[in-house]
């Protein structure tokens, strides 16, 4: 999946079998859905060379919820925004949602599963504990720009600190650079990786859209190092409860801009 994949399960008696299931699941994804290899279903599919129809049922799953997503971002969020089929955006939190509920099949109900950043966490690391991520500060290596946490909790972050500048706008066709990062939290991990890649894509205009998304919290910074977060983003990072939240003020094409407060 291009990306290092950390599976820590603090259940006892969870046999290394649950383990070598889950890292097969993404193997076979990997296989599957990798836009970086020429003989996976997607590249071939990309190119013309197969039928939807003839493609594994989760190919033909992911490309429906795709196109749901698409439309409940208002386009932001689209698998051919790069000129060439690319789910990515969707793929990688997926694929660390069905790994859990995998886990949780197997009797693991305290666990973390992280992929390059999109985490999810059910129960405790230990009694009494909630799991804690930290997000890196996509402009200040080696810092974190927040902590978040929870217990049943899906986290997203859609950035420029590893890839660049590697989420397109599809309304512009040109690379999105008006956001550094955005974080997403919510339930479901599928949902919130691609409502970070849309909201990065969405520039400025994002912040207003995540204050209304309901069920959902995110984080931004903008590319000048701003911050901005939703209003119940504190709710999962404590560290924010006594910061007076940033209000949104408007830019020169009447839309809104989270530009407000240096982290």
């Amino acid at each position: 999946m291009g990306t290092a994949i950390c599976v820590d399960v603090r259940d006892a008696g969870i046999s290394s079998a649950a383990l070598d299931e889950a890292f097969a699941w993404f193997r076979h994804v990997d296989e599957t859905f990798s836009t970086y290899k020429p003989n996976s279903q997607i590249s071939r599919l990309a190119r013309g060379e197969v039928a939807l129809e003839d493609c594994e049922r989760d190919v033909r799953w992911v490309l429906r919820r795709c196109e749901e997503l698409r439309s409940a971002t208002k386009g932001y969020f689209d698998a051919w925004a790069s000129g060439t089929l690319d789910p990515s955006g969707l793929v990688k939190g997926w694929s660390v949602e069905v790994a859990s509920s995998m886990l949780v099949d197997r009797g693991s109900n305290n666990h973390c599963v992280n992929a390059g950043g999109d985490i999810r966490v059910r129960g405790e690391p230990e009694p009494g504990r909630p799991w804690r991520a930290g997000i890196v500060h996509p402009l200040v290596p080696g810092k974190l720009t927040v902590v978040v946490e929870g217990r049943d909790l899906a986290v997203a972050t859609s950035g420029t600190s590893e890839r660049g500048l590697h989420v397109i706008n599809p309304r512009t066709g040109c690379p999105a650079d008006a956001l550094a990062s955005v974080t997403v939290v919510g339930p479901d991990l599928t949902v919130t990786d691609s409502l970070a890649t849309a909201a990065m894509a969405m520039g400025l205009d994002a912040a207003a859209w995540l204050d209304n998304l309901p069920g959902h919290d995110a984080y931004l910074i903008d590319a000048g190092g701003h911050v901005w977060w939703t209003a119940g983003f504190a709710t999962y990072a404590p560290a924010l409860t006594a910061t007076l939240r940033p209000e949104l003020a408007a830019h020169g094409d009447g839309g809104q801009t989270s530009a407000l407060t240096k982290t």
